[in-house]
């Protein structure tokens, strides 16, 4: 609490949005209504700002048009009619259906659906997977956003947080690279700014003149889904000039020679007919990008958004420790810095309770699967769909709908609104925002740790997310610790409290503060691979990425149906480099089990990564 008074008070919270800044918000509540959502001017990296999305968030949590009650379809599939029941009703309702179809169809033949509706550790990405791991469920692969990406960034330097975004202002050669930061980002954009007025030279990679990109001392407009290519010949280049800072390849990278090769297929001259880029231009940047140091790379969600995308992060994850970048505050590259945050996810996900054999199916593939184009055995006859609304999201649009028009499809909805998905339901619950509900906040754009303190209660009779799950575990007499847990109690056993990041960290000190940085270093000092120290297998940056050279490796937790994963084998691809023509593997974000905070990980501690990495990447559910 920020502070208070007879009648007003001052509630500290954090934003909900999966979008990189997670900013730290500040909620005037009188008489018991929130009348005023604004910034949070002492926060270090958000300095008060909000969003158009949030800056006005009291007007979405008091909007006439809120769900505030649980809603039992009335009319016909899509057509919105609905009539208000009691909660005890609607668990019942649920009790009764999915246990008739457990005992025809057995448990897979419900599906979980959910992404990021919510970013909360408690109430976001992973509430129910615990609930539908014990369940039995389908599980669902979520592979919509950075699953490539963040295999490939793991091969090749591990869970590291990368580059601190506030030490962007000691950066003297900047490239932003799928990435628009000011509409995007735009809390990081100050200190890039700061280290332009300091001189730093600013390149955005983008085919489009982005607001980004016109602030840029240097636009290059790239040819879309050829990213990898100009990565492989910046690489070519800096090694034929002779640019390699060969002290820190020899003690902190693993594979240079066969680096070395692979990038000789990529001289300026093809690259620049595979890119659009001329030659010229190839040979500028990869000079200037070697020889300009501290240089950084800010890579964006949207590199790996085409075919071989994981593979593009594969190659321009390579560029810093090929020029020692990483040797300088201010140098080398940021990915997600969600990574930094010990995270023990397992707590909330129990991967444990998953039962061999449990089929797996990704969310892209939901239109199929639902209008039985999947041919799945058992057919999915339920559908519980939760911060998300794939009628908007998911592709196959026309398929959805079709599905969810089945008389025999048994579809719940928790939303705070009445969604495109939502009018299709046969229950929906009433969902509560997030400043009705209690959460601690990671972030994948900083490195502060958020609290989110309840500011006001629950309008009707919505309810959180992990208190709708409690209430499914008691309605599916599931009798376990993991649904008799407050959520204060929940985020304490989320946290790994005793890892160094969080050392001088505690519950109280949130209250008070509502956040808090990670101890990582300060901007000033943070350099974490000055001197290797890479959570890879090898300990080193890995050109030639050992994860990858394993052909085939045993699932350890279930068999999936589909044939790529047939009799629970799973293919792993070789390579040392990208190769577009290699399907990239997947992985969901947020990791089984953060590591990246501890100075140094033994090796037992980084095979367990590897295990759990090659597990998860083909599996999905992040469990």
């Amino acid at each position: 609490m920020a502070s208070t008074s007879e009648r007003q008070k001052v509630i500290r919270a954090a934003c909900p949005h999966d979008c990189p800044d997670t900013c730290a918000m500040l909620v005037t509540v009188e008489n018991g209504r929130a009348i005023m959502v604004r910034g949070d001017p002492d926060h270090p990296f958000t300095r008060g700002g909000l969003c158009v999305k949030v800056n006005n968030y009291e007007q979405r949590v008091y909007s006439p048009d809120r769900v505030l009650h649980p809603l039992k379809r009335s009319g016909p599939k899509g057509s919105g009619q609905f009539e208000r029941v009691t909660w005890d009703a609607a668990m019942q309702m649920i009790r009764l259906s999915w246990t008739k179809i457990i005992d025809q169809y057995g448990p897979t033949a419900i599906l979980p659906y959910s992404y990021l509706g919510t970013e909360g550790t408690l109430n976001g990405l992973n509430v129910g997977d615990a609930f539908f791991n014990k369940l039995g469920a389908t599980i669902s692969e979520r592979t919509f956003c950075d699953s490539g990406s963040c295999t490939a960034y793991f091969m090749t330097i591990g869970p590291s947080p990368g580059m601190d975004p506030e030490s962007f202002k000691y950066s003297k050669y900047i490239i932003l690279w799928a990435c628009n930061t000011i509409s995007t980002n735009l809390h990081h954009w100050p200190f890039i700014a700061e280290a332009k007025k300091n001189g730093a030279k600013l390149v955005v990679i983008d085919p489009l003149k982005t607001r980004t990109a016109q602030e840029a001392d240097w636009h290059i407009s790239i040819r879309p889904g050829t990213d990898a290519a100009l990565a492989l010949g910046m690489m070519n280049v800096i090694i034929e000039q002779d640019l390699v800072d060969r002290d820190y390849v020899a003690n902190y990278t693993l594979g240079f020679d066969e680096l070395r090769d692979r990038v000789k297929a990529y001289p300026p001259e093809m690259v620049a007919k595979i890119t659009g880029i001329p030659a010229q231009d190839i040979r500028t940047l990869a000079c200037e990008y070697a020889t300009t140091q501290p240089s950084v790379i800010r890579i964006g969600v949207a590199i790996e958004r085409h075919a071989g995308g994981g593979q593009t992060v594969r190659a321009t994850a390579c560029l810093p420790a090929l020029v020692g970048a990483w040797r300088h505050v201010g140098g080398g590259i940021l990915q997600l810095p969600i990574w930094a945050f010990p995270i023990k996810w397992e707590n909330l996900m129990r991967p444990d309770w998953i039962k061999p054999g449990t089929r797996v199916l990704n969310q892209w593939r939901l239109g199929s699967a639902l209008t039985h184009d999947e041919q799945l055995d058992p057919p999915i006859k339920s559908l519980f769909v939760y911060n998300s609304n794939p009628v908007v999201v998911a592709p196959e649009q026309e398929k959805i709908v079709r599905g969810l028009e089945r008389e025999d499809l048994f579809t719940v909805v928790s939303e705070q609104f009445l969604t495109d998905t939502a009018r299709y339901a046969d229950l929906v619950l009433p969902a509560t925002t997030q400043l009705e509900q209690f959460d601690i906040m990671f972030s994948w754009g900083h490195l502060y740790l958020s609290l989110n303190q309840q500011a006001i209660e629950p309008l009707g009779e919505a309810v959180p997310n992990t208190e709708l799950f409690r209430r499914l575990a008691r309605t599916m007499s599931f009798d376990d610790r993991q649904w008799k847990r407050s959520d204060e109690e929940m985020a304490l056993d989320a946290l790994d409290w005793a890892n160094p990041a969080l050392q001088g960290i505690s519950m109280d000190l949130l209250r008070e503060k509502g956040w808090a940085r990670l101890n990582v270093g300060t901007p000033e000092t943070y350099a974490p691979h000055a001197k290797g120290d890479f959570l890879t297998p090898s300990g080193k940056c890995e050109f030639n990425a050992s994860m990858a050279e394993t052909l085939f490796c045993r699932c350890s937790v279930r068999a999936p149906t589909s044939s790529r994963r047939e009799s629970g084998w799973i293919r792993c691809q070789p390579t040392s480099l990208p190769m577009n023509h290699r399907r990239p593997m997947h992985r969901s974000r947020p990791s089984t089990r953060s590591m990246s905070s501890h100075p140094r990980a033994t090796r037992s501690s980084i095979r367990v990564m590897e295990t759990c990495l090659l597990n998860c990447i083909m599996l999905g559910n992040s469990s």
